[in-house]
């Protein structure tokens, strides 16, 4: 792509695509150390996951933490925020104020979710701490904010400023898009599992409220099998690179698959109805409006 530049741009924009799909897999295996399953060893596994970390503009420890808080509260309509996709239900929604509403609908709108919104969160968002991170996740943040500055500048000190943007800015682009639908496929679609803490179950909630998402060859390699994403949240120890096996050697895994085609009718979805146990989208706010004037 360096090269590509001073050919054509045309051919620089080309190589992107390959090489944001080896964005995502190289995040894929950044997300198996975070679960500590890439290696037997949990050293080996940090190691490599902070600097596949770098290299994706994640903080390892933090996102670590996080991912791990996602797993454990994943499908919990008590437990939702950290580490997952915003979803309302439709009675928060209708009861939620005009600017909440607003904000809301401009997060779940998929040209800004999976174009400026995931690559703000990979650029920008990551680069700072919340105040619910403790030292070791703060540290994590600051230590890879420090490695993508030395790493950057001395790619600019290299190729030059611009040179270094034309090339990188596309991969990043590209990459966190595909990263963002592949985590919002996996967790919105219908039917679906979400359930109130006190009836929520981790196995409906892994086998239920995780797709399997089918997709051709030389994408499933790229995601580094991440679609059988019913699997992994049942056992998150199971490295990527055996989950087709696990898959193929366990019939009570072999559920009905998601495939590229069936998933975009998820860009719909929009709220979870509890009343119904269902996805929905904006079309459902006009009937619950007219039921709640008529009563």
């Amino acid at each position: 792509m360096l090269f590509s530049v001073h050919i054509s741009y045309w051919l620089t924009l080309l190589l992107a695509i390959p090489t944001a799909g080896f964005m995502v897999r190289t995040f894929i295996i950044f997300h198996d150390c975070g679960h500590g399953s890439f290696f037997k060893s949990n050293k080996a596994n940090d190691i490599l996951g902070t600097i596949t970390g770098i290299l994706t503009f994640t903080p390892y420890f933090r996102w670590r933490h996080d991912h791990a808080i996602h797993h454990a509260t994943s499908s919990d309509l008590d437990r939702r925020g950290v580490g997952d996709v915003e979803t309302m239900t439709v009675k928060e929604y209708l009861g939620a104020p005009w600017w909440r509403k607003a904000a809301y609908r401009i997060t779940r709108n998929p040209i800004v979710m999976f174009t400026i919104g995931s690559f703000l969160v990979f650029t920008v968002v990551q680069r700072f701490p919340a105040p619910k991170d403790a030292r070791k996740e703060r540290a994590s943040i600051w230590g890879t904010n420090l490695a993508l500055a030395v790493l950057i500048s001395l790619l600019i000190l290299l190729v030059g400023w611009k040179t270094y943007l034309l090339v990188q800015v596309p991969i990043l682009f590209l990459g966190t898009s595909a990263g963002v639908w592949l985590f919002y496929v996996q967790h919105n679609f219908d039917p679906t599992y979400w359930e109130r803490h006190s009836k929520w179950e981790f196995f409906k909630a892994g086998f239920e409220g995780s797709s399997f998402y089918k997709l051709p060859g030389i994408l499933q390699w790229f995601t580094g099998n991440i679609g059988y994403h019913h699997i992994h949240h049942l056992s998150p120890r199971i490295p990527n690179y055996r989950l087709p096996e696990c898959h193929r050697e366990n019939p009570f895994f072999q559920v009905p698959p998601m495939t590229f085609w069936t998933s975009l009718k998820s860009l719909r979805m929009r709220l979870y109805d509890e009343e119904n146990h269902c996805m929905v989208g904006w079309d459902v706010l006009k009937r619950y409006r007219w039921q709640r004037d008529a009563a």
